[in-house]
């Protein structure tokens, strides 16, 4: 957040590069040889590389880093759909994360161009599915890290697309951090 706050794309690539490096290594550390642990790690990764791509700030940089997060999502959900799931609330959490995307999209669609509606709305599907499965996993942290996930994107989306402000990282970097390395501990809780 200081790298950011002093504006400085070295120190924030170097941060990033650290402090993502961490929870993938956290992940590795625990993956073990579970299905589930596998598809975290990789999960981790994707997002790993969309840290890096998300230092630019050109338009193929975001494009880019929104398919890596949207391959974690990906990867997430399918790794949550391995363990044991609850259909109630599976359909109660798809609910209600339909309505908070329905309310970003109102906010954000006037800040949307062509191409970024089409990949902002993918990507939130993706995201809706992901945190439905975390919350119908009989592990509150695996709901818990994905609602973080979810809620840090906000901050990115408002950075990207409305204002762009270091407020935006104040909250939302720690959010997504914490919800990393929740997933990264979530292998090791996950095995059998």
């Amino acid at each position: 957040m200081l790298a950011e706050w002093k504006g400085s794309k070295a120190l924030v690539l170097l941060t990033k590069i650290a402090a993502s490096s961490a929870f993938l290594a956290l992940g590795l550390i625990h993956a073990g040889k579970t299905y589930y642990g596998m598809l975290v790690v990789a999960a981790l990764a994707f997002s790993w590389i969309g840290d890096i791509l998300l230092v630019w700030r050109s338009h193929s940089a975001l494009m880019g880093g929104i398919a890596a997060f949207l391959i974690a999502h990906v990867a997430y959900a399918v790794a949550f759909a391995t363990l044991p799931l609850d259909a109630a609330a599976f359909g109660i959490a798809l609910v209600i994360w339909n309505v908070v995307v329905v309310l970003l999209l109102r906010w954000l669609w006037k800040y949307l161009d062509g191409h970024d509606r089409f990949a902002v709305l993918i990507y939130m599907a993706a995201i809706t599915i992901m945190v439905s499965l975390a919350a119908a996993t009989t592990t509150p942290l695996i709901g818990t890290a994905a609602a973080l996930f979810a809620i840090s994107d906000i901050s990115v989306a408002r950075d990207r697309f409305v204002m762009r402000s270091v407020a935006n990282k104040i909250w939302g970097i720690p959010l997504y951090y914490l919800a990393q390395v929740l997933f990264a501990i979530s292998i090791f809780l996950a095995q059998p």
